[in-house]
């Protein structure tokens, strides 16, 4: 992990992991499928490959992803999210929620599989069993 920021937020840490450019949507590549170097490098237009292969490696490192060798000769890999990597499917959905709202053309649009209606953003609270508007929420530091 790089340090950009040395703030104590969750935001800014999240941020010194997967606020690079690039590293989000490399990691929505890998999660849509594309798991070798040249899948995740033909759907993002105008990465440099040594900035593809720095990203990769760092998030390797930082245990989002991880590498397994499909080919000896030349060596070859395919790449998998980790559990870690996985949490980041709300990211992706919320981003993609936003921009349906805010975006001038929307390019994709996050329906439900079943039928494909709309869906929405919805935090819930396991202590109480019960959806939470977000004017409810607080954020507090733990214990």
């Amino acid at each position: 992990m790089k340090i950009q920021y040395n703030l104590p937020c969750n935001i800014a840490q999240t941020l010194n992991i997967i606020g690079d450019k690039w590293s989000l949507l490399i990691l929505h590549r890998i999660f849509i499928g594309c798991e070798t170097y040249k899948d995740i490098q033909e759907g993002l237009e105008g990465i440099a490959t040594n900035l593809l292969s720095e990203r990769l490696k760092s998030m390797e490192a930082d245990d989002l992803i991880t590498r397994e060798l499909y080919q000896d000769h030349p060596p070859r890999y395919k790449y998998t999210l980790t559990e870690k990597g996985m949490d980041l499917v709300d990211v992706f959905n919320s981003l993609m929620l936003w921009g349906e709202k805010h975006l001038n053309k929307c390019y994709k649009k996050l329906i439900h599989k079943n039928c494909g209606g709309s869906v929405e953003h919805r935090y819930y609270c396991t202590e109480c069993n019960k959806n939470v508007d977000a004017i409810e929420l607080d954020v507090t530091d733990p214990e």
